[in-house]
């Protein structure tokens, strides 16, 4: 249980806005998991979602046919109908589904479906039918989200929050990298979490110089560095933070004075987030502090990115980035400036994009000690 009543999550208007955008007459095959749990509420391992021109119908195998049936009722996804088939039997039943409601062309997701896939698409499942290629229509959707998934989204930075809280202090005791890492997934699934939201980093002294260092068994030691990025996940959803933290002091003075730098980078970000902002801009607010400090070739990613049911997802945060936030985005601003041989700083908050400017989600202080 989390410490958060989470009001149950309703899908339909979902379903209302992607026909939409799909046009009239128009059948589109969602095969993304993760789209499929977006639009339905189900969160089974295997299933097609078939969007035709006057029925919605959610084929999967017998494992979860009880499953799909309470899920699809608990996120209000009524106008969906349950499709039961083996899943040798499956590739007849999408066909003959098809067949019944006079599809000619089925639109597919374009970034989810493999070339061995669209070429059994093609010739087996369903020969003699155009194919269209769709990209980015659920993704496009799930950028903005509503007030449950805030919800979501909020209740799980809190946990990583408190989770931090909970064993910062045994950053004191010794443990290797990975040590600390388990300990800090173990907090957070104590406090409510399903699990981490994904392979939590715990980078010390030289590896904190990497920016996706995988914890290892170095011991955390005093006096440098240490790069925890981690997040939590609930009902599905994603939360990010980042913080650097020494134990004792920083007597480096390069390393001290690449935190200040990042921290001002870091609220120099956050400052730029709101509606209408593009995300090239917010980047270019974070990049100019650590250019200016004479470390543009040590921060080496982009700033941000939106987390929701994946820890990365639209929109991108980054130079190269062509979005502009809405109100309901929910992004990180996390610069870094990182010093090969010596160390390395990061600071990321989650936040959500209002009309005049961010509420952040993460809570956790961004004091050194």
């Amino acid at each position: 249980m989390t410490g958060l009543l989470l009001d149950p999550m309703v899908v339909s208007p979902r379903m209302d806005r992607l026909r939409q955008l799909l046009g009239p007459d128009r059948a589109l095959l969602v095969t993304s998991l993760t789209n499929i749990r977006y639009l339905t509420g189900f969160t089974g391992s295997a299933g097609m979602l078939f969007l035709l021109p006057t029925a919605t119908v959610l084929m999967t195998d017998g494992r979860y046919e009880s499953q799909a049936a309470e899920q699809l009722a608990a996120s209000g996804a009524i106008s969906v109908s349950l499709s039961i088939a083996p899943t040798a039997g499956q590739r007849q039943s999408a066909g003959a589904l098809l067949g019944e409601h006079g599809v000619g062309a089925l639109a597919l997701e374009a970034a989810h479906v493999t070339w061995a896939r669209q070429r059994a698409f093609a010739s087996e499942w369903f020969p003699g039918m155009e194919l269209e290629p769709t990209v980015g229509l659920v993704e496009g959707l799930r950028a903005v989200k509503d007030e449950a998934e805030t919800a979501r989204l909020a209740e799980a930075a809190r946990i990583a929050d408190a989770a931090l809280d909970a064993i910062r202090p045994r950053l004191a005791e010794g443990l290797t990298e990975a040590q600390f890492g388990r300990a800090l997934d173990f907090e957070m699934r104590e406090l409510g979490a399903s699990g981490p939201s994904f392979e939590t980093i715990v980078a010390s002294g030289p590896n904190a110089a990497k920016p996706h260092h995988r914890p290892g068994d170095r011991p955390v030691g005093r006096d440098e560095a240490v790069v925890l990025d981690f997040g939590a996940l609930v009902d599905g959803y994603c939360s990010d933070m980042t913080r650097t933290v020494w134990v004792d002091r920083i007597s480096d003075p390069e390393l001290r004075r690449a935190y200040d730098v990042v921290v001002a980078a870091q609220v120099a970000g956050v400052r730029a987030v709101r509606n209408g902002v593009t995300a090239a801009d917010v980047d270019r607010s974070c990049r100019r502090v650590i250019e200016e400090a004479g470390w543009a070739d040590r921060f080496v990613h982009g700033t941000g990115h939106g987390v929701g049911l994946d820890i990365h997802e639209a929109p991108s945060v980054s130079p190269t980035s062509t979005d502009t936030l809405v109100t309901g985005h929910v992004v990180t601003v996390e610069p870094g400036v990182y010093l090969p041989g010596l160390g390395g700083v990061r600071i990321e908050d989650t936040v959500v994009v209002t009309d005049d400017g961010c509420r952040p989600l993460t809570g956790t202080p961004k004091d050194r000690i």
